[in-house]
């Protein structure tokens, strides 16, 4: 029970800005049966949420909160409100600094329990006991007693004397989804309607009675982060829930959901018969590619995304194949490097940063349909608002298709395989590319897995289909516990024309650097603290023209034989 406390003598009254405001979170289930919303600060995301949620434009205070240090200067005590069905609910509230050495394990953790009744927790931290190694705000944890529990947060950083805050932000309007600019700001993210004939003809099987499968692969926003709950508020859900009403004859209307949180094509392409195909003899019939936020890092600027949609392209059941642009709150995206490929196959592309950011700076004026902050969850996610957003995006394709309706010539309707045969936009090498792990074997390779014995059960977890419960990512994987130096090392002989490794990234100490060598030659180092969190990271070992022998050899660095690496899978190209 939550019980009132005695009255205290009033407090200063200090200047503030929010960091959270209205933001409804839900407890994913957890093994111990509690429930957990994670809320990430890191990567400049605290600051962004500073901007867009509390009017906080100056660059002093800001750039403060980049380190503890600096967090502690800047914020007095923090303010938390939670909201919820049940006012008497207790929830646990955490605020986890990032260690130097040990990022999750050696920064401080601050803690209060609040009650579902939305009112203000003050957590006073002029007398805190902070750690050595802190070095940045890393996260908010939301602990429910029991999961699927849903709730309304705040979170206010109070401030110390000699700082300044600007006045909060006015509640901002509802969004009007039936108004005028509501309509204009979703049309103009049909990029290009292309050619389609393909997803004409998935209309009419649908509206015929046959099943219809709609499959949907990305990184995390296809995941669908940002979402509450995620599984029936993300986009590729309600933007298949709109297919099925528009089309759908009873249940004959599918669903497949395929993202995995920051990763690209690169690894999309490697998973896609995994993840969409699932060895099943019905392939699906609308494939939305999503990955315009994810490829930055790609290696071949675009090489894994053409060649992932050529693969999606060549299924016998000619999909139709729709490729999202989502865009990041700095109004980012890959639309102009990657829309060469819908345009070379006369694809539908369907572009949210069209959509959205030419309205963002327009403020209270004619025009304006949302905020950033009601349509960004965090510096990379949607909210609900911007899932509904998404879908209403691809819905406005679905219903312009639905108007071409029409009896499609052959020449039409076999345009695509032509294409096809032609010299590619970007490139191809990977369009085969196929997984290679304990599973999924190859018949021109020959493996010594070495001290690679184990199966490593730490691993990335997403949300697939309708699922609220995660499912790992590569569990058919090759694991070096560290504990036999002589042998932290696994060779791979194959005949193949590419090869690429996906190996786990962790922010664990325990984990190692791993030398990666090709025919006897230093190829690269595999660093799984690059990225710092457990997470699925593919790089390309080689690319070649013709088939040959290789031998690969993964072998721990110096100094880190004592240490863990995974190996998750590799991608080849026979």
């Amino acid at each position: 029970m939550c019980n009132l406390a005695a009255p205290k003598d009033p407090e200063k009254k200090r200047p503030f800005f929010y960091i959270i405001r209205g933001k409804s979170i839900f407890g994913s289930p957890q093994e111990d049966g509690s429930g957990i919303q994670f809320l990430y600060q890191n990567d400049g995301r605290m600051i962004n949420s500073a901007k867009l949620v509390g009017n906080l434009e100056n660059e002093e205070e800001l750039n403060l909160l980049r380190t503890v240090d600096g967090f502690r200067k800047l914020v007095h005590s923090i303010g938390v409100s939670a909201e919820t069905d049940d006012p008497k609910e207790k929830i646990k509230f955490v605020f986890q600094m990032y260690g130097k050495t040990d990022i999750y394990g050696g920064g401080s953790n601050i803690e209060a329990v609040l009650c579902g009744d939305g009112m203000e927790t003050k957590i006073d931290l002029s007398g805190y006991q902070w750690t050595e190694d802190d070095n940045e705000p890393g996260q908010i944890r939301v602990i429910f007693e029991k999961p699927e529990h849903m709730a309304k947060l705040d979170v206010r950083f109070y401030l110390n004397d000699g700082f300044e805050a600007p006045e909060a932000p006015e509640e901002e309007k509802t969004i009007d989804y039936s108004s005028a600019d509501y309509r204009n700001m979703i049309s103009r993210s049909l990029m290009s309607a292309g050619n389609t004939a393909r997803l004409e003809s998935k209309i009419k099987k649908a509206m015929s009675g046959e099943d219809v499968t709609l499959a949907y692969i990305g990184g995390s926003i296809t995941q669908g982060a940002g979402a509450t709950p995620i599984n029936t508020e993300c986009y590729a859900y309600k933007s298949y829930k709109r297919f099925a009403e528009r089309f759908g004859v009873s249940d004959n209307v599918h669903f497949v959901k395929a993202g995995v949180g920051g990763t690209p094509s690169e690894l999309g392409m490697i998973r896609f018969e995994r993840d969409i195909l699932r060895g099943k003899e019905e392939f699906p019939d609308i494939i939305v590619i999503e990955f315009a936020v994810n490829d930055e890092g790609d290696e071949t600027k675009g090489v894994c995304y053409e060649s992932l949609v050529r693969k999606a392209l060549r299924l016998p059941n000619e999909p139709a194949v729709i490729l999202l642009f989502a865009v990041f709150s700095n109004d980012w995206n890959l639309q102009e490097r990657l829309s060469p490929v819908g345009y070379k196959y006369e694809l539908p592309m369907v572009s949210v940063l069209d959509a959205v950011s030419p309205q963002f700076p327009l403020k209270n004026s004619e025009g304006r349909v949302l905020s950033k902050n009601q349509f960004f969850y965090d510096t990379f996610h949607p909210a609900n608002a911007g899932h509904t957003i998404m879908a209403d995006c691809i819905d406005y394709l679905f219903a312009k298709a639905q108007d071409n309706l029409q009896t499609r010539e052959k020449e039409t309707q076999e345009r695509t395989k032509l294409l096809l045969e032609e010299a590619p936009a970007i490139g191809n090498t990977f369009e085969y590319v196929r997984l290679l792990d304990k599973k999924d074997t190859y018949e021109k390779a020959e493996i010594k897995c070495g001290g690679f014995t184990g199966s490593d059960k730490v691993l990335q977890g997403v949300e697939m289909d309708m699922d609220i419960k995660q499912t790992q990512e590569f569990p058919y994987n090759w694991f070096y516990d560290g504990n036999n130096p002589a042998e932290a090392f696994f060779e791979l002989k194959i005949n193949c024309k590419a090869l690429l490794l996906v190996f786990k990234d962790s922010a664990d100490n325990n984990v190692g650097r791993a030398d990666v060598y090709l025919d006897g030659k230093l190829k690269c180092t595999a660093d799984p603290h690059i990225n710092g969190w457990v997470h699925c990271n593919p790089v390309i070992i080689f690319s070649e023209k013709e088939s040959a022998d290789h031998l690969v050899r993964i072998e721990l660095a110096d100094g880190d034989k004592n240490k863990q690496f995974t190996i998750l899978g590799f991608g080849y190209v026979a």
